[in-house]
């Protein structure tokens, strides 16, 4: 699985620009769908047929990233973030265009060192030493997103993207593995969560889901002086409780429970104080959908170097290889 990692988050992908991620991944899950098909936002819908109810399963194609805002006269590069950029990991971070070119995001001197980092004081410098030699090279607009390689250390993988290119690779995973559902399943992978959940709306407009899992990163509260919260590495899926934007299901938080003890998969309970996954666009589709969402622990998300745990990863396969190939109707759903 460590392999299909890599492939996953090394792609440019940024929302808006989910293309060529969109391109590998369903290069590898054609084989095992019985239809496959890319809406009009670009969301890619995998269906595995199944004569029970409908069950949508999320997962985000896109990353954070930037947008070319102004070129100045020397050739350097202001933007603007595309997602939840912070200032405080960007410094010296390298960024990498469709095209590829890369560039090195620097700083403006500051007043006082204690100032904090503001982005409006940062550029890009992609080496061009005037504003016709940088336009050539890129244009207002242009998206770009970090560039940093897949490092494998055991247990622990570190790379740019893990949001959420892991929750893809679950997908892929689960959808490999599951054999005879009872359920109507239609994976999908969506595009520009990141700016507001937005191919998650759409897609489950049209799939019309009676119910759905969203995959996704977490926070994790096991690192030296951080924020108080019993999600750690290594210690298995984190069935989502809450989150800003969604509260799970009841029925849906209680079936991964029980499935999980039922199959001897380890889980932890995830109360996330801040942040939303696509189950909160789903959730408030149509009539409403009953939503719940499986969580990859995760440190450091939303930087160039976000750090999960394999053995959290396939726990987050098996719970939801074990949701799908059990009837729905079992939990009231």
């Amino acid at each position: 699985m460590k392999d299909l990692i890599k492939k996953l988050v090394e792609v440019y992908g940024p929302s808006g620009r989910e293309d060529k991620i969109r391109e590998i991944i369903q290069n590898e899950v054609s084989s095992y769908a019985d239809e496959v098909k890319i809406d009009r936002m670009g969301n890619l819908i995998v269906h595995k047929k199944g004569n029970g109810k409908r069950v949508m399963m999320a997962a985000h194609l896109d990353e954070i990233g930037i947008a070319v805002s102004y070129i100045d006269k020397k050739g350097f590069l202001r933007f603007s973030p595309v997602g939840g950029i912070f200032p405080d990991v960007m410094l010296a971070e390298r960024i990498q265009f469709e095209n590829g070119i890369v560039g090195v995001i620097g700083m403006e001197k500051k007043e006082k060192s204690e100032d904090p980092l503001n982005l409006n004081k940062m550029y890009i410098d992609i080496g061009a030493s005037s504003k016709e030699e940088a336009k050539k090279m890129v244009s207002i607009g242009t998206i770009g997103c970090f560039k940093r390689e897949f490092q494998d250390n055991g247990n622990r993988i570190i790379a740019k993207s893990l949001d959420n290119r892991i929750g893809c690779a679950v997908l892929i995973e689960t959808l490999k593995r599951v054999k005879d559902a009872p359920n109507d399943i239609y994976f999908v992978f969506t595009v520009q969560e990141e700016v507001g959940t937005r191919g998650a709306k759409t897609s489950a407009f049209g799939v019309s889901p009676d119910a759905a899992l969203a995959v996704d990163v977490t926070a994790t509260g096991d690192t030296p002086e951080g924020i108080k919260m019993a999600v750690e590495l290594g210690k298995g899926a984190a069935i989502k409780i809450k989150d800003w934007g969604t509260i799970t299901d009841q029925r849906i938080k209680n079936a991964l429970i029980t499935l999980s003890e039922e199959k001897g998969i380890s889980y932890q309970l995830e109360v996330l104080m801040g942040g939303a996954t696509d189950a909160m666009a789903i959730q408030g589709t149509k009539e409403g959908v009953p939503s719940g969402a499986i969580s990859i622990p995760s440190r450091y998300i939303h930087s160039p170097s976000e750090m999960v745990d394999v053995r959290d990863v396939n726990a987050c396969v098996e719970l939801s290889v074990s949701f799908l190939q059990t009837d729905i109707e079992r939990w009231g759903l």
